[in-house]
């Protein structure tokens, strides 16, 4: 397990903003040079089809921070910390405007059939967030954990499962914190490989279970995304 601190920009506005290159550049290189940072994950909106679903515009940008530990992120996101170069004033203009939030979780990694990558960079990663929370969080994470990874790795070339849940966390960046009581990952070669996948007969099974989860209130949202890895 590490430790996931996640960036969202939304920009509900303006849902065909993109990213400048020089915006992700900069961005790229500041997150790199993070001091404890095992690697990182820059995400931007792809294309791929759900038979069950349809969540509208994905956010402008994300990204994905992991830490050994708690300590190495709560260093980074000090008063002082190397992170708060993100939030310099006009850093990134082409993300002006955008709705930043914030996360620190937990990440659970999930074993695959075949866990590497056949095609070069970008690979797509489907994005999830259950945003709300359980009538009762012991039974709802036992159940969503037990069975739903294994579901997911049934898919047709799927590369990596990754299911993060919330932790308390310290940190002092400006923006809004979310509180989302878990997030999950699946990632395949592409999105025309993603696309197969969300069309096979696990998508079904995988609806059939969601249908039996525990009570739950709040949206869920699901977002395919070009995932591109930052190695420090």
């Amino acid at each position: 397990m590490t430790i996931s601190f996640i960036l969202t920009f939304r920009n509900p506005a303006r849902p065909q903003a993109r990213t400048s290159e020089a915006d992700k550049s900069r961005f790229v290189d500041i997150v790199k040079t993070t001091p404890g940072l095992k690697r990182a994950l820059v995400y931007e909106p792809q294309s791929a089809n759900d038979p069950y679903l349809n969540d509208g515009a994905p956010p402008q940008f994300a990204a994905q921070l992991y830490f050994a530990d708690i300590a190495n992120l709560e260093a980074a996101l000090a008063h002082t910390g190397h992170l708060q170069a993100l939030a310099a004033p006009d850093a990134f203009p082409s993300l002006s405007g955008t709705a930043v939030t914030q996360q620190a979780m937990l990440s659970r990694a999930f074993r695959v059939p075949e866990a590497t990558f056949s095609t070069g960079a970008p690979h797509c990663a489907y994005l999830v967030s259950y945003e709300g929370s359980a009538v009762d969080m012991n039974t709802w994470l036992h159940h969503y954990i037990a069975n739903h990874p294994p579901l997911m790795a049934k898919f047709p070339g799927i590369r990596e499962i990754e299911v993060c849940t919330r932790i308390d966390w310290c940190g002092f960046l400006p923006w809004p914190r979310v509180d989302y009581m878990l997030r999950n990952k699946v990632a395949f070669d592409n999105a025309a490989a993603l696309t197969v996948a969300l069309n096979s007969p696990v998508r079904h099974e995988m609806r059939a279970d969601y249908k039996t989860f525990p009570p739950f209130t709040g949206p869920v949202s699901h977002f395919p995304m070009a995932a591109f890895a930052i190695n420090p």
